[in-house]
């Protein structure tokens, strides 16, 4: 399997013997990650947002493994990592008590190492075809990016962590000028192409983690960036690339070749609006100015 295709396994254990002899074991069929107790695994998680499965060592030191556990599942963006107890623990009531906190099985120590990798490779062959199921529902068919359902759902759960740590949240929307007229005048076939090649370079700026681009609808593209963030410097970065594809638009009042027209907002911490439509709306409207203004140019506003 390639880098893109291969899950990857964090192993958490505080005993370093027993993360080599998973990681030994487990060698060859997926990329591994090591944690040597739950602050460190939830620093693994937060730093690496791909992770399919987690092994668990349920006796640590410091926080154990059903906290570990308790804090995936409260945080949206981890609740649905699968969870592999590992322990030296057989009593009914610690297993029942894993489950209910939405762990997907348990195993036993002293490990048996075929039962181990069995287990392992049959969750994630169904975390990759639940994956790719996902991903098709998330994907805007003809561009490859997200598509609207996936962009509305990823606001609301930026918009929620923004409240809780009290970090700004970035979020623009993006229009193709005189597109309608690019469309008439060349041709669906030409509009589409084009717009594959702008939501491509969207994308290339669009580069932390937890950023977001999505086509919005038609010819316009939002870009979501969590947290702190120059949205003026994204924005202008994106304007330009798109306009340095040189993509011949003869039918434009703006330019002689295809642009687009940025409306930024960042809103601060505190001061998020009560509804995610609400903040839709303002990013809209600061769109709206920059065509207005003469398109092919980026506006912002924070609030």
């Amino acid at each position: 399997m390639n880098d893109l295709t291969t899950p990857t396994v964090l192993i958490v254990d505080d005993e370093p013997m027993n993360r080599m002899a998973l990681a030994e074991l487990l060698s060859g069929e997926c990329r591994l990650l090591l944690a040597k107790d739950g602050a460190s695994a939830l620093q693994r998680v937060a730093d690496e947002p791909d992770i399919s499965l987690i092994l668990l060592d349920v006796s640590m030191p410091g926080m154990g493994g059903y906290e570990v556990l308790r804090r995936l599942r409260a945080d949206a963006r981890t609740a649905d990592i699968g969870v592999i107890f590992v322990t030296g623990h057989t009593d009914e009531r610690d297993e029942e008590r894993g489950l209910l906190l939405g762990a997907q099985d348990y195993v036993s120590k002293p490990i048996r190492p075929a039962i181990v990798k069995a287990r392992v490779r049959n969750y994630l062959k169904l975390a990759m075809q639940r994956r790719e199921l996902e991903r098709l529902s998330q994907q805007d068919s003809l561009t490859g990016i997200a598509n609207r359902r996936h962009f509305d759902e990823e606001l609301a759960r930026a918009c929620r962590h923004a409240r809780r740590s009290q970090e700004s949240l970035s979020l623009a929307m993006i229009d193709v000028d005189h597109f309608k007229q690019y469309n008439d005048h060349y041709g669906h076939g030409a509009g589409d192409d084009a717009l594959r090649r702008i939501a491509h370079t969207l994308a290339g700026v669009a580069r932390r983690p937890y950023d977001l681009v999505a086509r919005y609808g038609g010819e316009e593209f939002v870009l979501l960036l969590p947290g702190v963030v120059d949205v003026e410097a994204v924005l202008e970065q994106a304007r330009r690339e798109v306009m340095q594809l040189g993509i011949a638009h003869q039918m434009s009042t703006t330019a002689s070749v295809l642009t687009v027209s940025c409306g930024g907002i960042v809103a601060d911490a505190g001061r998020l609006p009560k509804t995610k439509e609400s903040l839709l709306n303002r990013a809209d409207e600061v769109l709206y100015r920059a065509k207005r203004e003469g398109r092919n140019r980026v506006l912002t506003e924070r609030f």
